[in-house]
């Protein structure tokens, strides 16, 4: 009982506020036997924005060393400008925010944000086929954050530039025309050599303070966590780079960092991994190098291993499907696949929630207002647009120049629906798991379907707008004889976790 006690207060204490845990689907935590984690951005958190400045200087510096100009050297990268979840036109170069269906909410061409009527003549109704995967790329990683800057700062330069024409899918100098899909296929390869090949875990290894954020309460929620389930580590990284950084944080000088997980797999090729994978082989951890042959044996703690797959995990911890709650930052790589391809259960980390959870508690008048004219604009048909988009602008600049990670005005982003639709629990951390014990059930909210048929009684309508982890819920009284439904609406915003 004093247990129990003990956790309602810690709870208590953080709730609403960036440490809290939000649901989209209910999860018991007892049932969970083993937690597995990504590394980057993840147990391996980066510091922002040292780290996003050190990939685009990296990125420009191997532009230019492939033929762009030396004047690319002067940009700086700035973390107020890029949002994740942007999608790249390739054919006209413009970043784009849209929601679920493909509606544009934002249209930037360079540093340039256009307005209605210019957007309508590139893109008919404001509308875009997101299926078409060889003009529009979804920015939608904490690692292309870089390149979604860089791409505005690539139009800015060419459109700006006197050595260069403008024309409608790229830049002419002279008999020389350059595409956006050409420069974006440029970015996109250099931001891969410089991954892959280049010097940006050497330098993140050199500089560990800079660019690595040290928890020290990440070793003891691992600790906590061995007690209740086996915990296992999948990465893209390579072993040398993961040792390294893993070296740095977690651990203790009682404990390495090993002994935290029963299975590591490094090279692990998601979003590969979670389909057909690829050979596992057992890590040389003295040289660093793969052993020869395929590993068949049993799972040997201490052991890291190479490639593998999700089915492999499943075998060699004897769990299955809803056991396992996987735990990234990749809405695509580790989100999106492991919940359709194996059934796990996820936990997105995203850590701008912490900043969007500020916003709304600080900004909360501008939010009012907004819906307040949207009421007014649904039930006076002739009302001006202009009070809405001003607030609605107003509200997305307390955000950053490309606004809201999760909505433009009071609109869902492609993002935020996708988080509703893959995440089952997100959080800005995972280490907010610290403040619930693991018996804890996440219960999601009840939502109700809205019918077409009218009844005296009129149901709630649950609009997850914002903030994420909330439910604005818009009330209506029963209907009473001869009054409008319209004069009775309530609103409540409560906090679901």
């Amino acid at each position: 009982k004093l247990q129990t006690q003990k956790w309602h207060i810690l709870m208590k204490a953080h709730c609403g506020t960036g440490s809290s845990v939000f649901v989209n689907r209910s999860l018991a935590m007892e049932k969970i036997k083993c937690f597995g984690f990504d590394m980057d951005y993840t147990l391996a958190v980066y510091k922002s924005p040292e780290y996003e400045s050190l990939g685009f200087d990296l990125t420009v510096e191997r532009l230019v060393s492939i033929g762009y100009p030396q004047e690319l050297l002067n940009f700086v990268y700035d973390p107020s400008f890029p949002t994740r979840g942007l999608v790249f036109d390739a054919m006209y170069g413009n970043l784009l925010k849209v929601d679920a269906y493909g509606n544009i909410l934002v249209c930037v061409h360079g540093f340039n944000f256009l307005r209605g009527p210019d957007i309508r003549e590139l893109y008919p109704n404001k509308f875009i086929q997101r299926g078409d995967t060889d003009r529009f790329y979804i920015l939608n990683t904490l690692f292309n954050l870089p390149e979604t800057y860089l791409f505005a700062c690539l139009v800015d330069f060419f459109s700006n530039c006197s050595r260069y024409t403008s024309c409608d899918a790229g830049f002419k100098d002279g008999d020389l025309f350059m595409s956006y899909k050409s420069m974006f296929q440029d970015v996109r390869d250099s931001v891969d050599w410089v991954h892959l090949k280049g010097s940006l875990k050497e330098k993140t290894v050199e500089n560990l303070e800079k660019y690595v954020v040290k928890d020290p309460k990440l070793p003891l929620l691992l600790s906590r966590m061995n007690e209740v389930a086996k915990v296992f580590l999948a990465t893209n990284s390579d072993y040398k780079y993961t040792e390294v950084s893993r070296q740095f944080t977690p651990g203790t000088p009682h404990r390495p960092w090993k002994s935290y997980f029963d299975l590591i797999l490094v090279d692990a090729r998601k979003p590969v991994f979670f389909g057909e994978g690829t050979v596992l082989r057992q890590v040389d951890t003295t040289t660093g190098r793969l052993k020869i042959g395929t590993y068949t044996g049993p799972l040997q703690h201490g052991i890291v291993y190479s490639g593998g797959s999700s089915d492999i995990v499943c075998d060699l911890l004897g769990a299955k499907g809803k056991d396992i709650i996987y735990i990234g930052d990749h809405i695509f790589g580790d989100i999106l696949k492991s919940k359709k391809r194996q059934g796990w259960r996820t936990f997105l980390v995203i850590p701008e929630l912490a900043q969007e959870l500020h916003v709304w508690t600080d900004k909360s008048s501008i939010f009012e207002e907004l819906q307040s004219l949207e009421y007014f604009h649904n039930e006076l048909s002739g009302m001006s647009l202009c009070p809405f988009q001003k607030v609605t602008h107003d509200m997305d600049m307390c955000y950053g120049m490309t606004g809201s990670l999760f909505r433009s005005g009071s609109r869902q982003t492609l993002f935020a629906s996708q988080v509703m639709r893959y995440a089952d629990l997100y959080a800005a951390s995972f280490i907010n798991l610290l403040y619930y014990p693991f018996s804890y059930l996440f219960r999601a909210a009840h939502v109700q379907v809205r019918f077409t048929h009218t009844s005296q009684f009129v149901s709630v309508t649950c609009t997850f707008s914002v903030p994420p982890g909330f439910l604005f819920l818009r009330l209506l009284r029963p209907k009473i004889d001869g009054e409008s439904c319209k004069n009775f609406f309530l609103y409540s915003c409560i906090e679901f976790s």
